[in-house]
């Protein structure tokens, strides 16, 4: 017979429960939001070779590895609000380009970019 966990505890300790749930879903959401990101930049780059680009796909290309950068902080802010420090072991678990992690947190002023609502 299972019983809920809240229900035998102080209030405070099932706000502690809840919140360590809530932390636990976002970070789960951030790393699949990364994941998601990564792997349209590996698409795009198996698709265009760089070799005379245009310079659409250029662009193209360059959005891409932004929004991935944004995806990579996000995912870094969220896994640090969670105690974990150690940003390392993603860039070798999720094999994140230089380029991705040199752009970690940038976030584009154009007006009609995503990134900048």
């Amino acid at each position: 017979m299972s019983r809920d966990f809240r229900f035998n505890r102080f209030p405070v300790d099932v706000l502690a429960y809840e919140l360590a749930e809530e932390r636990a879903t976002a970070l789960g959401r951030m790393g699949r939001a990364l994941e998601t990101a990564l792997a349209k930049l590996r698409e795009f780059d198996a698709a265009h070779p760089r070799i005379d680009a245009s310079a659409s796909a250029q662009q193209a290309r360059r959005k891409l590895v932004r929004e991935a950068g944004h995806a990579l902080w996000m995912f870094v802010v969220q896994r640090e609000a969670c105690g974990l420090r150690d940003s390392r072991a993603i860039m070798r678990t999720y094999d994140v380009p230089g380029e991705v992690q040199q752009c970690m947190g940038v976030v584009s002023t154009t007006s009609g970019s995503p990134l900048s609502r």
